[in-house]
């Protein structure tokens, strides 16, 4: 019998979770210890994954499947191919990152870091999960460390923000079952299977995939988030301690983005097919509106949250397309987004640990006092505005190709988004780094050794991904351009 290296990936995060259950609560060296080898051990699994992966197959590979609830024809079924290799390393990178990044953490630390890992599991199984009722199993697990981990761990609006999120994703999940039990029901012989279901499924009359792909849509947009769906991200993002907001917009926003991918689109085509419009008018609003909110906000942190909302409209552009430019280019945003905004939120972190204040108003001049953070600082904003030879560039670029040969006039008001990020971003750059030193911070220290240890490495895979793009594309395209024919969309 093979090696279960997709099982090892999603259940070593909660094997560690139930080690520190068993720690005394006083060992807090030691639980950190699990929680960072059981991380670690996940990335490095990924890492094999990624090595091994076969490019050119568009079949899934690693393939696990064993019967759970052979009455219901419910199996344990999980495999992986060119859409979800790319987010499984993602969660298994920012998982082990936020993990370090989690030292700063000193209250109820046994809680926390088994909520942790119970959180990692949920997140990497949802990607790799080939059956609809163990997706979607995955996918509320997730729902329930974070709401913990927000409400507890949080800032001053912690209830609040908790309690929002929690409805907001619960009442999307609701529709989603909903879909999930109607394609179960209506397919012969029923199964969950998402690659049976996607072969049967243009047996479907087309109004009947539109009132699916409605249910899917509100469970998937929510986590996305798609205006005007958006309004839990921000109490959530400012609320949650930092590593949590790492994984909330560096993993978190690509599982509704995934269910597009792995459901909606390859199960309901003829929905699919029917919803590009509406899908890139709030693309464009997600992308424009975003981008005027963030430069509105002098709260460091909420003005990255709103940043997000803005570039994750890029993958409903993409997505709206319908060809193999726009959703290669959706796909790999949700990759970039992720490394960017991850260590965008880690940065954030950074600044607050030291001033105890995310307001840009009353910073400035930090440059000179912080060099090796402000370094940093600017290459992920650089990339974060989609400078050229970073990878925010290619992803974006990818995805207005493909807007723009199917919705011409939409994919311009689209690039408006663009030049308003730029705005804001490089306006933050001005009032943190730049002008005099405020004398409040006249002691503050730059970034130290564990910081830079969760920051560098997701630099270098942003500038390596700008110089190079085939490092993501050379994995993604073959599935992508097999995902298109099945649709019917343009192989271009």
């Amino acid at each position: 019998m093979p090696f279960p290296l997709l099982t090892s990936i999603i259940f070593l995060p909660l094997l560690g979770g139930v080690l520190i259950l068993f720690t005394p609560k006083d060992k807090t060296g030691l639980m950190k210890s699990i929680a960072t080898a059981a991380t670690g051990l996940a990335l490095v699994l990924a890492v094999i994954l990624v090595v091994k992966f076969s490019c050119g197959d568009t079949e899934m590979q690693f393939v696990e499947r064993l019967p759970w609830i052979p009455q219901m024809n419910i199996n344990y079924h999980l495999g992986v191919d060119g859409i979800s290799i790319g987010l499984v390393f993602l969660t298994a990178l920012l998982g082990f990152f936020a993990c370090v990044g989690s030292y700063g953490i000193k209250e109820r630390q046994k809680e926390y870091y088994f909520l942790y890992l119970l959180l990692n599991t949920g997140m990497l199984g949802t990607f790799l999960a080939l059956d609809l009722f163990l997706f979607y199993v995955f996918w509320e697990i997730v729902l329930v460390p974070m709401y913990f981990l927000i409400g507890i761990w949080g800032g001053p609006r912690k209830e609040y923000a908790a309690i929002k999120f929690f409805i907001y994703t619960l009442a999307g999940s609701v529709f989603m079952l909903l879909s999930i039990l109607a394609l179960y029901f209506t397919s012969d012989p029923h199964t969950f299977s998402m690659l049976e279901l996607a072969k049967s499924g243009n047996t479907l009359a087309k109004s009947f995939q539109i009132i699916l792909f409605v249910g899917f849509y509100l469970g998937f947009a929510i986590k996305v988030p798609v205006f005007p769906f958006h309004t839990w991200l921000p109490d959530a993002h400012v609320e949650a301690p930092t590593p949590i907001s790492v994984l909330l917009a560096g993993v978190l926003l690509k599982m509704g983005g995934y269910g597009f991918f792995r459901i909606s689109f390859p199960i309901l085509k003829d929905a699919a097919i029917y919803f590009a419009l509406p899908f890139a008018i709030l693309g464009a609003i997600n992308i424009v509106y975003g981008a005027f909110v963030a430069m509105a906000q002098t709260d460091f942190k909420k003005m990255v949250a709103y940043s997000s909302v803005s570039h994750m409209g890029f993958v409903m552009l993409g997505l709206a397309s319908m060809t193999v430019t726009g959703f290669n280019g959706a796909l790999m945003q949700m990759f970039n987004h992720g490394v960017i905004t991850g260590g965008m939120f880690l940065l954030v972190g950074v600044l607050y640990d030291r001033a105890h204040t995310r307001d840009l108003n009353k910073f400035g001049g930090l440059g000179s006092k912080m060099p090796v953070y402000s370094g940093i600082l600017i290459v992920f904003t650089l990339a974060s505005l989609g400078l050229p030879g970073l990878s925010g560039f290619i992803s974006e670029f990818m995805s207005l190709m493909g807007g723009f040969a199917a919705f011409k006039l939409i994919t311009i008001i689209s690039v408006l988004g663009i030049i308003i990020t730029a705005g804001y971003f490089l306006y933050m750059v001005q009032r943190v780094l730049l002008g005099p030193l405020n004398p409040v911070w006249f002691n503050i220290g730059d970034i130290n050794k564990r910081e830079i240890f969760t920051l560098v490495p997701l630099m270098i895979v942003i500038i390596a991904i700008g110089v190079y793009p085939l490092i993501i594309l050379n994995y993604q395209s073959p599935a992508i351009a097999n995902l298109i024919r099945h649709i019917g969309g343009a192989l271009f």
